[in-house]
């Protein structure tokens, strides 16, 4: 079999998670799909996926391969284009993942411009409350508020955000504003962890981390929810500084604590197309790392 097709076979297994998905995509037949990804392992001696009944997975050395030929098989895109001559314009559809509250205040402003400009893209956001693994899950672009591990994915840092603990000026007024972490133990302690019978909150404290467990009176599985709560002057909760920039700026959360934080975590923008992405990720990179950088609530 022509080798290129082999591959884009088993680019398509990668990012529709299955044999069966690959063939709809593809508009082959399942038995054709499972000849090429045999012939392909065949041809290379070495085992690329891990196949169970119910899952397929890639082992180390079809990671790897399957992110070197994105690359190439990007390039290859982008030089279609240059030929073609749509080198000036990006099209196709390009996916996008994000933590759900950013995505909403942050990244959506971003998609929806670079659309504007760019009118033959089109942009799938998942805003989602948990890590997107890009390779496994066939995205293009995430953005990260974690420290990242050493890894293949190509990051750029936009900014950063802290961990704060904040209420009310109400609740502050009738309660007190605490001084130390110790004076957590007595106050309305919301958590943003639904079930959570103890949440702890790492602070520093003289230089050192310290983990300060607090009894919570209200626990629910959203920030959201959390800070109305707070907002409401229920009590007080500890959350990102990005998710309640609007409540600082409009006096109706107060920061306490703020000399006991820990140090604050870094923003990335991050792809998998190693160092010469498709022009599609490249123009919405650089829609997305710019105005991120400059947003006052990320920096």
């Amino acid at each position: 079999m022509d080798r290129l097709h082999l591959i884009k076979v088993f680019i398509a297994v990668v990012d529709a998670n299955g044999f069966a998905g690959a063939a709809r995509a593809l508009r082959i037949s399942p038995p054709a799909v499972t000849r090429a990804i045999n012939a392909l392992e065949t041809q290379l001696g070495v085992q690329l996926l891990m196949r169970t009944t119910r899952v397929v997975r890639l082992t180390e050395p079809g990671a790897r391969y399957a992110e070197d030929y994105r690359r190439i098989l990007a390039e290859m895109e982008l030089a279609d284009e240059t030929v073609a001559g749509l080198h000036g314009s990006p099209r196709g559809v390009l996916s996008v993942t994000a933590p759900v509250l950013f995505g909403a205040r942050f990244v959506t402003p971003v998609v929806t411009d670079y659309l504007r400009q760019y009118p033959d893209m089109r942009v799938s956001c998942w805003f989602l409350g948990r890590l997107v693994n890009l390779l496994e899950e066939g995205l293009d672009v995430a953005v990260r508020i974690a420290d990242l591990p050493n890894s293949s994915t190509h990051a750029v840092r936009v900014g950063q955000v802290r961990r704060v603990i904040c209420a009310a000026p109400a609740y502050l007024q009738q309660r007190g504003i605490p001084q130390t972490p110790d004076d957590l133990q007595q106050h309305c302690i919301i958590s943003a962890q639904a079930g959570a019978t103890v949440a702890e909150w790492r602070l520093m404290d003289a230089g050192a981390v310290r983990v300060v467990k607090v009894l919570p009176r209200l626990s629910t599985n959203g920030n959201e929810s959390a800070i109305a709560a707070a907002v409401s002057g229920f009590g007080i909760t500890r959350v990102l500084s990005y998710q309640i920039a609007e409540q600082l700026r409009n006096g109706r959360l107060k920061v306490v604590l703020a000399e006991f934080e820990p140090a604050a975590l870094p923003v990335h923008v991050m792809h998998r197309e190693g160092r010469h992405p498709s022009q599609k990720v490249q123009t919405f990179l650089d829609f997305a790392i710019e105005r991120l950088r400059a947003h006052p609530s990320l920096n």
